[in-house]
Parts: C-alpha cells; sequence; structure tokens
C-alpha cells in the first residue's frame, strides 16, 4: 500500500522531511540546542529590559530591584546570566565537533557560523557591562582600550566609542542598544547558516562525501533533538536553583567605582581562552591581532584543508591534534585567570603557540597523509 505524500509547503521542505544521514549522533544535537539558548536568552532579556534602567547611576540598583522586588525577576536574572554560559558551552562543543569530524568542508556553512560566533562574543561583551558593577566597568574599560592599538586613529575611535574620554552614560546606554539589537542579527545570521547547510545537508561521523543513507529529519531526529532539549534543560535548571553564582565574579557583586581598581580584572569564562592570547604577546597591537585571530583562524579551515575524507577519524596524526588543540583552549581558559606573572606568562606562551600550531600543522599532515594513502 502506497504511503499518502505529505503537501511540499515550506515547513515540510525545510526541517519535516529533510533528508538527513541516518548515522548522525548526539553531537549533532548542538544545533538545535543553539536555537533553543538564543530563545532563551531573547525572552528572558525582552522581560529584564522592562525593568532595567540604562543610567549609570540606577543601572546596579535597578538590577538589585529585578531580583528582589519584580515578581520572578530573580529568576530571570539567573536564566539569562547564566544562559550566556550555556550558550558558550554549546558553541564550543558545536564548533569542536565541526573540526572533528571536517564540517569545514562545507565552506559557507563554517564561514557563516565562524561569523555567528563573533557576533555571539560581542553581544555577551555587551551584555556584561549592563550591570554595571566593578568587574563590568573595568572589563569594559579594558576591551575598549585596545583599539587604542590602532595607529593613528586608535585613540579617537575609542573616544567615539565611550562617547567621552572615559566609560561613562553615553556607553552604557550605547551598549544597552547594542545589546538588545544584536540577537536579532543572530537571528537572522542563524537563518543565513541553515540555508547553507541545507544546500549541501548534514556531515556525518564517517565524513563520506555523497552520502546516500538519508532518513527524513522527523520523526527520528526531532525525538532525538527533544531528548537533548530535555538534558540540557535539567541540567541548565539544577545548576541555575543550587549554583545560580558559580560561574559570576565576585568584584561583580560591589556598584562600579572608577577610583577603585580590582586586584586582578579577567572577563567572564568563555572569553579567558582569548584573554590569556592576547596577553601572552608583549606588544599591545599584536596582541588585538592575535586575540582576533584566535577565531578568525577557524575560517582558514575551509580554505586550507583539502582531504580526500572529511571526518578526522580517516586521520590518526589529526585526531591527536585535535585533543591537542582542545587541551590548549582548556588550559588557556585557566591560565587566563591567573595573574600576569611567572609561570603563568611562560606556560600562556606555550600554550598560544599550541593554538595557532594547529591551524598550520592540519593541513600539512593531512597532505602528507593523503599523498602516501
Amino acid at each position: 500500500m502506497k504511503m499518502p505524500m505529505r503537501k511540499m509547503t515550506p515547513i515540510n521542505k525545510f526541517l519535516i522531511d529533510l533528508p538527513s544521514p541516518s548515522n548522525i549522533t548526539y553531537w549533532w544535537n548542538m544545533g538545535s540546542l543553539l536555537g533553543t539558548c538564543l530563545m532563551i536568552q531573547v525572552m528572558s532579556g525582552m522581560f529584564l529590559s522592562m525593568h532595567y534602567s540604562p543610567n549609570t547611576n540606577l543601572a546596579f540598583k535597578s538590577i538589585i530591584h529585578i531580583c528582589r522586588n519584580v515578581n520572578y525577576g530573580w529568576e530571570m536574572r539567573n536564566i539569562h546570566a547564566n544562559g550566556a554560559s550555556l550558550f558558550f558551552m554549546m558553541i564550543f562543543m558545536h564548533a569542536g565537533r565541526g573540526i572533528y569530524y571536517g564540517s569545514y568542508k562545507m565552506k559557507k556553512t563554517w564561514i557563516s557560523g565562524t561569523i555567528i560566533m563573533l557576533t555571539l562574543m560581542g553581544t555577551a561583551f555587551l551584555g556584561y557591562v549592563l550591570p554595571w558593577g566593578q568587574m563590568s566597568f573595568w572589563g569594559a574599560t579594558v576591551i575598549t582600550n585596545l583599539l587604542s592599538a590602532i595607529p593613528y586613529v586608535g585613540q579617537m575611535t575609542v573616544n567615539w566609542i565611550w562617547g567621552g574620554f572615559s566609560v561613562n552614560n553615553p556607553t552604557l546606554n550605547r551598549f544597552f542598544s547594542l545589546h538588545f539589537i544584536l540577537p536579532f542579527m543572530l537571528m537572522l545570521l542563524m537563518m543565513i547558516h541553515l540555508i547553507f547547510l541545507h544546500e549541501t545537508g548534514s556531515s556525518n561521523p564517517l565524513g563520506l562525501k555523497n552520502n546516500i543513507d538519508k532518513i527524513p529529519f522527523h520523526p527520528f531526529f526531532t525525538m532525538k533533538d527533544i531528548l537533548g532539549m530535555i538534558m540540557m534543560m535539567t541540567m541548565f535548571s539544577m545548576m541555575m536553583l543550587y549554583k545560580p553564582f558559580m560561574l559570576t565574579d565576585p568584584e561583580n557583586f560591589t556598584p562600579a567605582n572608577p577610583m577603585i581598581t580590582p586586584p586582578h580584572i579577567q572577563p567572564e569564562w568563555y572569553f579567558l581562552f582569548a584573554y590569556a592570547i592576547l596577553r601572552s604577546i608583549p606588544n599591545k597591537l599584536g596582541g588585538v591581532i592575535a586575540l582576533l585571530m584566535s577565531i578568525l583562524m577557524l575560517m582558514t579551515l575551509s580554505m586550507t584543508m583539502n582531504q580526500k575524507f572529511k571526518s578526522s577519524s580517516f586521520y590518526p596524526m589529526n585526531k591527536m591534534l585535535f585533543w591537542m588543540y582542545s587541551s590548549s583552549v582548556i588550559l588557556l581558559t585557566w591560565i587566563g585567570a591567573k595573574p600576569v606573572e611567572p609561570p603563568f606568562i611562560l606556560t600562556g606562551q606555550m600554550l598560544t603557540t599550541v593554538y595557532f600550531s594547529f591551524f598550520i600543522t592540519k593541513p600539512m599532515l593531512t597532505k602528507m597523509w593523503d599523498k602516501n594513502f
């Protein structure tokens, strides 16, 4: 008996009947989980913006008002603050899976994904300034000051961003406006990312380029995605309700004071690897370039990697390189939270060398393997 054909609507074509490789694992869940994270952040952020005051005299007090006086305001604040950490956990795992299984071969999808990561980092940085605590203020001062390293126009650009000669009320106002609008840009970029993905179809663990063993996305992968969401939300709820300030810097519970500098200025944990790379370069301009390149180097993989097989499973040396790279990111995150003193300076410089050497040695070793295969 013939199965009745579904009417081909855009939703059916885009999601329900989308041909997906039958062998993809739970590592391919991260994309849908990232979409969930974005929705959580947009909804919680919208409720917070109703009670937040983007004014240097009122910002810190408005956060206290949200947590103490607004019904379930503490919950919205905790969801939004910890949701940023969840977002970055998912995007790092998503990018790691892409590197391991050779998703960079899908050039347009990979490049759009890297742009999404950069936009997300910018959005998270702007959001971290809004509570107007000590670390928010000094973090904004240090990071925006990096632009002064640009020759000729650097200091002028910094003053233009500040709206004055220091981080003050105009800075907070424009950071709030940008923090509100950028998530909608992220939504647009995610749609473009999905369109590019659906041009080629998902990759798979075996790395087969013309995989004909495909099944409809629904119900097979919708069930997998729902299970992934339940697991993620369970862990997120436990963290948010039992240890809501586990990843928050204690300095940020003190109102911003330009007259008192914290003993150790550092960004949130998800920026620490890039911050460690920045600090490991003695030259200021060189450090800023290295900071940008720490993310932009991901784009080079789609241009330099021309291997016969997509997956790292076929390249034993690539597996070892991948785990060295992952370890360097974890250790750089640890170094970024340490003071600038021996032995952390030398360790940071060595780990930075390992981090960037990955993008040079991986294409070289792959070409050598392909010649001998």
